[in-house]
């Protein structure tokens, strides 16, 4: 099915962008969608969209079927994701309303399908930098003559969820240097590997994650208020980026199976 080029995965709060879409059924193997894709246009590009957690926000993190939303992205077509997602901050100089162009990640998750390789062959996926740096490149570019805030790179760790951090949790990824806290970029980034799919993820700030010095823990409410205060500036950005994104891929992403299967 060629029925998109560019896809789009919604973030907290952010369930549709698009113009003149229609919706598409679509059958995986691994069951059903957060929610059946939207596809429309941008640009001139046919996009489609997902809403990771579901029209109303009733899948939780660890209960995303991150696979079937993967698959059904390449059996449209999909070459190109945009991964956008509201993320908690681990340095104080990244703060809440910033953007965050992550291009490492650590997955400290614990209970997710996370692979479509299975066996009976062994495939081992390089994933050294998660993120296709074409991408990246465009969506740095975009977002400073739109006069975003945003930092060129950083480092994402992925938690199990639904809960938040404990404060010794929170300390320890803030020594490590890490940047970013999230729920859902793992399996996400990597399954888009697995199927030579480019992904970009566009981090929105929206708390320090166990707060700081006269500012309290993360809640729920927070999260969302800052998040929906971004969604204009997030809608402009993706915009800006998706017409921009070069249609030829030259990226490791696009050739992320060759020699990656162990032959007998």
């Amino acid at each position: 099915m060629n029925t998109a080029e560019i896809g789009v995965f919604g973030g907290s709060g952010f369930y549709s962008f698009l113009e003149s879409t229609e919706t598409v059924d679509v059958d995986t193997p691994y069951g059903e969608p957060s929610a059946p894709p939207v596809v429309g246009e941008v640009g001139g590009r046919r996009v489609a969209f997902i809403p990771r957690h579901g029209v109303h926000h009733q899948y939780p993190p660890h209960r995303i079927n991150y696979r079937a939303n993967l698959w059904v992205m390449k059996e449209l077509g999909v070459q190109r994701i945009l991964g956008p997602n509201a993320c908690g901050s681990l340095q104080e100089h990244v703060k809440p309303g910033d953007f965050v162009l992550c291009d490492q990640l650590v997955d400290r998750t614990r209970a997710r399908p996370n692979t479509f390789y299975d066996g009976p062959a062994t495939t081992h996926i390089s994933f050294a930098d998660p993120y296709c740096p074409t991408m990246r490149e465009t969506v740095v570019a975009k977002g400073r003559e739109l006069g975003i805030t945003m930092h060129e790179r950083g480092t994402v760790v992925v938690i199990e969820g639904p809960r938040f951090s404990t404060r010794a949790e929170s300390a320890w990824f803030k020594a490590a240097g890490w940047e970013v806290i999230n729920m859902t970029q793992y399996p996400e980034a990597l399954l888009a590997r697995e199927l030579e799919i480019c992904y970009a993820n566009i981090s929105l700030i929206t708390d320090y994650d166990v707060g700081l010095e006269g500012i309290p823990p993360v809640t729920n409410d927070e999260v969302v208020r800052v998040f929906n205060e971004n969604n204009a500036k997030l809608r402009d950005l993706l915009f800006a980026v998706i017409p921009a994104l070069p249609a030829e891929r030259d990226c490791p992403c696009a050739t992320a199976l060759t020699g990656a299967t162990f032959e007998v």
